[in-house]
């Protein structure tokens, strides 16, 4: 999903800070550790450090459960619905960030650029590079952090199902370079060895397929609801019409099957790695 597409104006995060700073000033007060935090509202040590750092926008359901740890006193669902700024993420991203981080299933197709999820940072920071406008050094910090942060998905959330799907040419386009592209394939060859993660590439030469009309983000939250997004130019729209979303899932579903099966994506990476 190319958060890169964005306006690249990080925005102001004191509100994110001072609520992180409540939550771990209240944290601390109570005695518990990151990790015993964690525990309570079923997130990482290294999330709960995120929300306290003002790096991560937290949603209703950790300020809730939070709240109901920490004294029970309100404050932290109440303040919560205040907090409008997320540094380095895009406007328009935000909602879709925070459903993407409780998301039971994740199924991404892109025909742009390796999925931000996927991306390492010296991908990354080619594209943020070549942004136009440019970007300001602190910008492009901004967006990888915020990169970085989203990434932690991938090793926190081990019960969900990844799928990804790339076109063939996302690699041979050597976006950063020929040694930029081999630090890719071999960090899309770690990940696709975890037992959650399945990576699978449209060949070069397939013919009329279903991702014609554009990259397919799918996602399935904990009470089986299914949303989608798309991203263009300067915008990004969340999609939850029933009709739609199913269109979109047949799609995707045609595109994996016009796909090379994961062990034949992963020949087809080391192929690609060797080639260059």
């Amino acid at each position: 999903m190319p958060a890169w597409l964005g306006n690249g104006e990080p925005e102001t995060s004191d509100s994110l800070k001072t609520f992180g700073a409540v939550v771990q000033a209240l944290r601390e007060f109570h005695g518990m550790s990151r990790e015993e935090l964690g525990l309570h509202v079923r997130l990482s040590k290294h999330t709960i450090a995120s929300i306290e750092y003002g790096r991560r926008m937290p949603d209703v359901g950790f300020a809730e459960r939070a709240d109901a740890v920490l004294g029970g006193t309100g404050a932290l669902p109440k303040a919560v619905g205040y907090l409008a700024r997320q540094p380095g993420l895009a406007a328009w991203f935000r909602q879709w960030a925070r459903l993407e981080a409780h998301a039971i299933t994740l199924y991404t197709y892109d025909c742009r650029v390796v999925p931000g999820l996927l991306q390492t940072e010296a991908y990354a920071r080619a594209l943020f590079e070549e942004r136009l406008p440019p970007l300001s050094d602190e910008e492009i910090e901004s967006q990888w952090e915020a990169r970085a942060e989203r990434q932690r998905l991938l090793y926190n959330r081990p019960n969900t199902a990844f799928s990804f799907v790339l076109d063939e040419p996302l690699l041979r386009r050597q976006t950063g370079g020929a040694g930029v592209t081999r630090e890719l394939i071999d960090h899309v060859l770690d990940l696709s060895q975890r037992r959650n993660i399945e990576i699978q590439v449209l060949p070069q030469n397939t013919g009329v397929h279903p991702g014609l009309d554009g990259p397919i983000v799918l996602l399935e939250t904990p009470d089986n609801r299914w949303f989608a997004y798309n991203e263009g130019q300067e915008s990004g729209q969340l999609i939850s019409a029933l009709k739609v979303v199913n269109i979109l899932q047949m799609r995707y579903a045609k595109l994996r099957s016009q796909s090379l099966s994961s062990e034949d994506s992963v020949r087809l990476l080391k192929q690609l790695r060797g080639e260059l």
